[in-house]
């Protein structure tokens, strides 16, 4: 090798953290196609938290001078304060988040900012990064679905004796109060609640200090950077810390359950605000109209809800996907966790503060609950258990009851209307107590237990639902 090609210059890449390796750029559209900034930059705030934090352990374990560290922490801040007043500029240039605040910190403070980066990774990075992001959005989580509890309980409490036709196959089976039909999505919710707390204890981990994915002959002290940043503890090791993306996978598992319940909700709200059930109004503020047909109004929300549940899925199935096939450690195939993860948490957080706010402008229309409730045998199975009460075996009061059924079906009337000597020539056990039994009333009233649909039991639930949430 001659002389001149050793001193030769070749062009380099000044802005890239990696440079020096290469004899080219990277092609025009290679970085848009790679880079990530115009999307990962929301976790600003998290990413300067995190160097901030790494910075100081640095300092304290003697890996940088009392002078860098000082120069570093007032750069990181004057830095999250241009992001927060939109004066900052990103740049498709530096790739991501991290080298843009990076190369920004080393033009204030000069080669101070080049050593932040001592012992840690892009790779061990991002990873604090989302983890950090994750776990704030998870709060926020949580704080939605309370609110929307919340929510539910007040529409509850008004309607704890509104009686209501109960469905199986959507065919009316039994009635119950439109509280109870309420309250059985405040326990989805809980158990929502209770899958995003638990999750946030696996995403609550520090990876950093795992660095690329070997760790690091420096001395440093991961768990005090755990404590600085609310971590309960690190991630044991370092090739999983930097490719696990568990924690966002049993996110948006999470996210898809909750998102399956509200889709539930909306196509029972979709139902019953329709004219053939006539059940409930929703506001006009979460509707809209036809372009052609003036009279119409359409649920939109409620509609859109169950679209975006399906888009929800859709990310968790591809975050599954991405994983799938990556050999360990870290690959770039990892950049594509966040725009599906970012997605699911903002569709998420949107839709719990909408639908808190919808259910807060639905009327009910009580007489037309009672009327469907009235349609359908609705009280048959109380004529059964009334039967079984008087000493008949259940099975032979089910056929007692559906050759009852039968005959009303033929006349074109409800149990309660067919006159003492017709239903006693199916049994001569039903007396005139039986009339009772066929109310709509003295049917829900008679569910009174736990979990039951009697309106005592429905005013208990939420009684027991407030102080959870107090």
């Amino acid at each position: 090798m001659s002389k001149n090609s050793l001193n030769k210059k070749v062009p380099t890449q000044k802005t890239k953290g990696w440079s020096g390796r290469f004899s080219e750029p990277v092609a025009e559209l290679v970085k848009q196609y790679t880079a990530s900034v115009n999307f990962d930059k929301r976790l600003a705030e998290f990413d300067i938290a995190g160097s901030i934090a790494h910075a100081q352990m640095l300092g304290a374990q003697g890996i940088i001078t009392k002078k860098d560290l000082s120069a570093i922490v007032k750069g990181l801040n004057e830095i999250l304060a241009e992001i927060q007043a939109g004066k900052f500029e990103w740049l498709l240039d530096l790739e991501d988040v991290h080298l843009n605040i990076e190369k920004r910190l080393t033009d204030k403070i000069g080669d101070a900012g080049k050593r932040l980066h001592t012992g840690r990774s892009r790779n061990d990075q991002v990873a604090t990064d989302v983890r950090l992001w994750l776990r704030a959005v998870s709060d926020d989580v949580l704080t939605g679905i309370s609110k929307l509890q919340t929510s539910i309980l007040d529409l509850a409490e008004q309607h704890a004796d509104t009686i209501m036709p109960g469905f199986t196959h959507l065919q009316v089976a039994q009635p119950v109060t439109f509280g109870h039909h309420l309250m059985a999505y405040f326990e989805m919710l809980k158990r929502d609640a209770e899958r995003f707390a638990d999750c946030r204890k696996r995403i609550n981990k520090l990876p950093l200090g795992a660095v690329a994915l070997a760790g690091t002959s420096y001395e440093i002290n991961r768990e005090i950077v755990a404590k600085t940043l609310g971590f309960d503890g690190v991630c044991e090791n370092s090739l999983d810390a930097v490719s696990d993306r568990d924690f966002a996978i049993e996110f948006s598992a999470s996210a898809s359950v909750l998102m399956m319940h509200l889709s539930r909700f909306s196509e029972e709200l979709i139902l019953w605000s329709s004219p053939r059930f006539a059940f409930i109004d929703i506001a006009d503020r979460f509707c809209t109209g036809s372009s052609i047909m003036p009279q119409k109004k359409n649920p939109d929300v409620p509609e859109l809800v169950r679209g975006k549940t399906g888009r929800v899925y859709g990310h968790l199935v591809g975050l599954l996907t991405l994983m799938k096939g990556q050999p360990l450690a870290y690959n770039k195939d990892n950049q594509e966790d966040k725009e599906p993860l970012f997605d699911t948490a903002d569709t998420v957080l949107i839709t719990l503060e909408i639908y808190a706010d919808m259910l807060r402008g639905i009327s009910v229309n009580k007489a037309n609950m009672r009327q469907a409730a009235l349609e359908g045998f609705a009280t048959a199975t109380d004529l059964a258990d009334y039967l079984v009460k008087k000493g008949m075996p259940f099975r032979d009061a089910h056929e007692v009851v559906a050759q009852a059924v039968k005959h009303a079906v033929k006349k074109g009337c409800d149990l309660a209307d067919l006159p003492l000597e017709e239903l006693q020539q199916f049994s001569s056990m039903i007396a005139n107590d039986v009339y009772k039994m066929l109310t709509l009333e003295g049917s829900v009233a008679s569910r009174n237990h736990i979990g039951g649909t009697a309106p005592t039991q429905v005013k208990q639930a939420i009684a027991r639902a407030r102080k959870i949430l107090s």
